[in-house]
């Protein structure tokens, strides 16, 4: 210090020091707490008073700042000022402008609107979450009637009925023929669809217990990468959810060719306080004799029942009960060469004794909790009670040239599942970390799990009879990090899986089998900018063998892995243009085939495929829209002969779309088309399953208070095979049997005519 300067002048300074050490240390504090401003807050329907999940956040001049409700519909978000403003968006709803209020939670009300594409954002917070917008868009513009309706909204994902529309669909994705559900997950709030060893094939997944009407969005990813999702999950996944309450009262009648008939009603039984209670009931029954000359009779009835309370200001609950029972002929697979030569008509029969019966009764309650240290808390517990028996002749008279080869195959099953979650959105100086902690089980129950000779319907012999007990045991972390323009998503998950079966027809019984694996999972996204995005998925999954084949087989080839790796880019171009491409690749293990006639699971050795997907959505004016969807893939098995590696049925070329006018009110309609290209029926590609082109179109005048419509599939009335397989069969006397494509011939031109009445 200088000794010249007065000792009052030296304290002067040192205190003007102390003042502006001071201030600069708090003003860089208040740029801290800037930076660092918290934003939380709920996204709730302002009519229904209940939350919406997957609603995007961001702040107003930086779309770098952005976040997803979850399924509380609450939310947080990081903003650089207080005086920032964000602004709240869901597909079908209008966009809302709120200033920050820190400290203050934030109740976003969010008033329905027309469905508009610019509310499907790119942004380096939102991930796989754009993809149930599009998916909410799609449901939107294409109001459906059935399940197979419902699938067929999943990019890419095509599927088959060939039972007289009682039992579930054969799905094709990404290159797999996934039979029903041996590839894929399938679920309802939660509630897994899949039944693990079932009496007709791994994964069995039929949906039809679900009413198309309740459901308010689907969730669907392709590739085994979400730490969420188990066995089965290798091709992808498609999850359904309801919605938690109705805004009106539905009566509605359907008629159409062919006798068929549909009658639905939703009827609202809570419409006071909804932000703290509501209750709906919904109802369906269904009547076809379908395009066969013999009937097919089916008739189904569904019924579902969903009550959702405000326990406390933070906890929720929401119980669902739904019960479906269906009864129906079948005409069954027909081979080629009875219909070239004569014999029976496209639309006719080898065996009209085909068909069956089916029945699943659910119960599903959800807890959710938002704990005072920023934790969601999640707790889930199912049941379903499934009853299946179906009738079937593939082969005709090729093992029994007397009483022919019809099978009866039937099980009756409890399985229970319990489902927790913890779930917090933390930031960290710039980032911000969403954390999941997931572990459950579940546990399937089969007794007398039967295959059997009859004919006609009546009992022979049984070729299989036994009791299964499977459970599967798991546990999950998932992390999501958002680092500036990165996204990136990390998770691991451990199965543990115990089989179990008691064969009721020896009295030499093999002991139960476990095994544990791990599946871990990393996902990278980036953000170049509102308009370009860049992301690499990689995972490995797996699909769990028949309890029945892993007893028998010791344990061997239990739970054979899936590894998988995506390399994609998002679009927007302009506010009403998405467009995904993304190119994949997929090894597995092992590929399981279930020869239903035989009651086995065989296997069908490594496999790999690679291949291109594209989405493209369009909004040229704000009620037409269109969307396009191209998926190509090559599929080949792994240590087999040139020539001799194609995987049986898996499509290489694959395309759905459709253009669409949509308004509140008014007239509204639409066109879509869906195809797929030859392929392969067999290993060797001597027997092709043929391709098709299919135009559907639909016709609404939509008022306040009721609706009319007419709908229409296969407009050009095209001559096509829906469900198709390279079987070798033997008709009644023929002195050998033949080995070509058995089929069950696609609806002819279809049309059926609504009225539906709001209340």
């Amino acid at each position: 210090m200088n000794p010249n300067l007065p000792s009052t002048n030296v304290n002067y300074y040192r205190s003007a020091l102390k003042r502006f050490l001071a201030f600069f240390i708090s003003f860089l504090a208040c740029l801290a707490l800037n930076a660092q401003t918290i934003q939380k807050g709920i996204v709730i329907d302002a009519k229904s008073r209940q939350p919406l999940q997957g609603a995007t956040v961001s702040v107003v001049g930086q779309p770098e700042l952005s976040s997803v409700s979850d399924a509380a519909g609450a939310f947080q978000i990081r903003t650089n000022e207080s005086l920032s403003t964000i602004n709240v968006s869901y597909i079908g709803y209008k966009t809302m402008a709120y200033e920050v209020q820190p400290g203050k939670p934030l109740v976003a009300a969010l008033q329905g609107d027309m469905v508009n594409l610019r509310d499907v954002v790119l942004s380096q917070g939102i991930g796989q979450q754009k993809f149930n917008s599009l998916a909410k868009v799609d449901l939107d513009l294409r109001p459906v009637k059935t399940t197979q309706e419902l699938m067929r909204i999943v990019p890419g994902l095509f599927v088959a009925q060939h039972a007289g529309g009682g039992k579930a669909e054969q799905i094709f994705l990404r290159g797999f023929d996934c039979d029903h559900g041996t590839d894929i997950a399938v679920s309802v709030d939660g509630m897994p669809v899949n039944m693990v060893s079932h009496a007709h094939g791994q994964g069995y997944a039929d949906a039809h217990f679900v009413i198309p009407e309740t459901i308010k969005n689907i969730d669907y990813g392709t590739g085994p990468y979400y730490a969420q999702q188990g066995n089965l999950n290798t091709a992808g996944y498609v999850g359904f959810s309801t919605y938690d309450n109705i805004s009106n009262n539905l009566i509605q009648v359907e008629a159409g060719r062919f006798n068929t008939i549909r009658l639905l009603t939703l009827a609202d039984l809570l419409k006071k306080n909804k932000d703290r209670q509501s209750a709906y009931i919904a109802a369906e029954a269904n009547y076809s004799d379908g395009p066969t000359i013999n009937p097919q009779n089916f008739n189904r009835v569904n019924i579902f029942a969903k009550y959702n309370q405000a326990i406390s200001n933070n906890t929720r609950l929401s119980l669902s009960v739904s019960g479906f029972k269906s009864k129906w002929d079948a005409s069954g697979q027909i081979p080629e060469r009875a219909v070239n030569n004569g014999t029976i008509d496209r639309f006719g029969s080898i065996d009209p004794s085909e068909g069956g019966n089916t029945e699943r009764y659910n119960a599903n309650l959800l807890i959710t909790a938002n704990l005072s240290n920023g934790y969601t808390l999640t707790n889930q517990l199912y049941y379903t009670r499934n009853i299946f028996n179906l009738y079937s002749n593939f082969t005709f008279f090729l093992n029994d040239p007397v009483n022919g080869d019809e099978i009866n195959q039937g099980e009756k099953r409890h399985l229970v599942g319990y489902t927790s979650k913890l779930a917090r959105q933390r930031f960290y100086t710039n980032t911000m970390v969403s954390t999941q902690y997931g572990i459950g089980f579940r546990y399937d129950a089969t007794k007398n799990s039967f295959l059997s000779n009859v004919v006609k319907r009546r009992f022979l012999n049984y070729i299989k009879s036994g009791d299964i007990n499977e459970g599967n045991f798991y546990a999950y972390v998932q992390k999501q990090l958002s680092l500036g323009k990165f996204l990136l998503d990390g998770g691991l998950r451990i199965d543990h899986l115990n089989f179990n079966y008691h064969d009721r027809l020896s009295s030499i019984q093999s002991p139960g089998r476990s095994r544990t694996i791990v599946s871990p999972k990393l996902n990278i996204q980036y953000t170049v900018d509102p308009t370009f995005q860049l992301y690499v998925k990689t995972g490995k999954g797996f699909h769990s063998n028949d309890s029945r084949v892993v007893v028998a087989n010791r344990g061997k080839e239990i739970l054979p892995a899936a590894y998988g790796a995506d390399l994609g880019i998002n679009l927007k171009p302009i506010k009403q243009v998405f467009i995904n491409i993304a190119a994949y690749y997929l090894y597995l293990e092992q590929e399981f085939i279930y020869v239903g006639d035989e009651g086995i699971v065989e296997p069908g050795g490594k496999t790999r495929r690679y291949g291109l997907d594209v989405i493209a959505r369009w909004q040229f004016t704000n009620a037409l829209f269109a969307n396009a969807n191209l998926n190509l893939s090559k599929g080949r098995s792994i240590g087999e002969p040139k020539g001799a590696d194609y995987i049986p049925l898996a499509p290489d070329l694959t395309s759905t779309g459709g253009i669409y006018y949509k308004k509140k009110t008014g007239l509204n309609g639409g066109l879509s088309y869906r195809f797929i290209k030859d392929r392969p029926a067999n290993e060797d590609n001597s027997i092709i399953a043929k391709g098709y082109f299919i135009l559907d179109g639909a016709i609404n005048y939509t008022r306040p208070k009721y609706e009319v419509g007419l709908a229409f599939e296969n407009l050009l009335n095209e001559k096509w095979n829906e469900a198709q397989f390279a079987t070798q069969s033997r008709l009644l006397n023929e002195p050998a049997s033949v080995d070509e494509l058995n089929f069950t011939p696609g609806t002819p031109l279809f049309f059926r005519a609504k009225l539906a009445i709001f209340f």
